[in-house]
């Protein structure tokens, strides 16, 4: 079929397009699903994948498209395995476009885009570094041929062509799906030019909103922020002496960041050192004043900020608003915070003047003194020292 012009195609649920030729068409045309892969493939993304074969082969569907944008995954290789199983042993097409712009397919997600049926890369993403093969054995041949030059660099989209893993150029999702098989179009010549339109519906399906908020808490920028707000906000509240909006915003925080780093591949040597950290930064926040602690806490975060990840790694920015911000925050503004909560007001202590008070300990430069039973600094003004229990006179 030759066409003189070919524009962009726009997928929708239910296109008009379908209902206006059902003339022409001895059945309904076949539904396709797309199924959006997005960030490292977790327990949750892996179960949405294998739930939505499922769904799609129950419905008679006509393919299901991964549409992936992910840089690995951290289900391990066994689970890994399951989800190429499913994709492999599918009972309807499974395929498999990267993008749009941008998007990347690298690690154990690589080999289960090269396990579809077919595979295409838009124009500016990227594919490969997928490591060691965990499923060789459910990977067409046309990949196993080129396998090892894809261990440790990435391709764009003239290279996985070139390399024989495409057959053509998919610079959007919708060129990607119109010439998929059993995928119907039609040539619409309502225009100026003859346009080549869809006429299978696209059904798009994304993690419900649930399980979209957890997938996007185990990502290693947020579990990592999450985890050190959290500890942050429960010291502040530990020292306020109550249970206020800090200390619940700070528990879910923490929470959050707790469930993130246990998805992720965190080491736990590291994740010891963020805990010692905080708890360093404590110690001095009850003094009020930074001492060695606050030393060992800031080399006890940087280090375990740098080394947190077992073979994936904390984008720069989020390092320095991690580290600059908790180290600042501890060091500086939290206790500054806590003095002016509990500090006493510097107004009206007039009233004191001329009146008797009794050094609460020995006294040589500054002290405590009871004041009509309460406690007061004091400074003295003479250089013999005051003894314990001494009556003194506040001028």
């Amino acid at each position: 079929m030759s066409l003189v012009a070919l524009a962009v195609l726009v997928l929708a649920a239910s296109p008009p397009a379908a209902e206006a030729h059902d003339g022409e068409h001895d059945l309904d045309p076949l539904v396709f699903d797309v199924i959006q892969v997005s960030g490292l493939v977790d327990r949750i993304l892996a179960d949405f994948i294998e739930r939505s074969i499922d769904s799609a082969e129950a419905d008679g569907s006509g393919g299901v498209i991964l549409r992936v944008n992910s840089s690995g995954d951290v289900i391990g290789d066994e689970r890994l395995r399951e989800v190429a199983e499913a994709i492999h042993d599918a009972d309807v097409p499974v395929y498999a476009w990267v993008g749009p712009s941008g998007a990347k397919a690298e690690g154990g997600v690589a080999q289960l885009v090269a396990a579809t049926d077919e595979m295409a890369v838009a124009v500016g993403a990227r594919f490969g570094k997928t490591g060691e093969l965990v499923f060789p054995d459910l990977l067409p041949e046309r990949y196993l041929d080129v396998a090892p030059g894809l261990v440790d660099r990435t391709v764009d989209e003239e290279g996985v062509i070139e390399l024989g893993l495409a057959t053509r150029d998919s610079p959007t999702l919708g060129f990607f799906a119109l010439d998929l098989p059993g995928f119907e179009s039609e040539i619409d010549t309502s225009g100026d030019e003859p346009v080549r339109v869809p006429v299978s519906p696209v059904r798009f399906t994304k993690l419900s909103l649930v399980n979209g908020w957890m997938h996007n808490f185990a990502s290693p920028a947020m579990a990592y922020l999450m985890f050190l707000i959290g500890a942050a906000l429960l010291i502040f509240e530990f020292y306020t002496a109550g249970v206020g909006i800090a200390g619940v915003v700070g528990a879910v925080c923490f929470i959050i960041g707790s469930y993130g780093l246990d998805v992720l591949p965190t080491r736990a040597w590291a994740l010891a050192l963020l805990v010692v950290a905080m708890l360093g930064y404590a110690v001095d926040v009850q003094v009020g004043v930074p001492r060695l602690w606050s030393a060992i806490a800031t080399a006890c975060l940087v280090i375990g900020s740098l080394f947190l990840y077992d073979g994936m790694a904390i984008s720069w920015i989020t390092l320095v608003a991690g580290i600059l911000g908790i180290s600042l925050g501890m060091i500086s503004g939290m206790p500054s915070m806590i003095r002016t909560r509990f500090g006493t007001p510097t107004i009206g202590r007039e009233w004191m003047v001329g009146k008797m008070a009794e050094a609460a300990h020995d006294i040589r430069k500054e002290g405590v003194v009871m004041v009509d039973g309460a406690p007061w600094r004091a400074r003295v003004n003479r250089t013999t020292p005051i003894a314990a229990g001494d009556p003194v006179r506040i001028v």
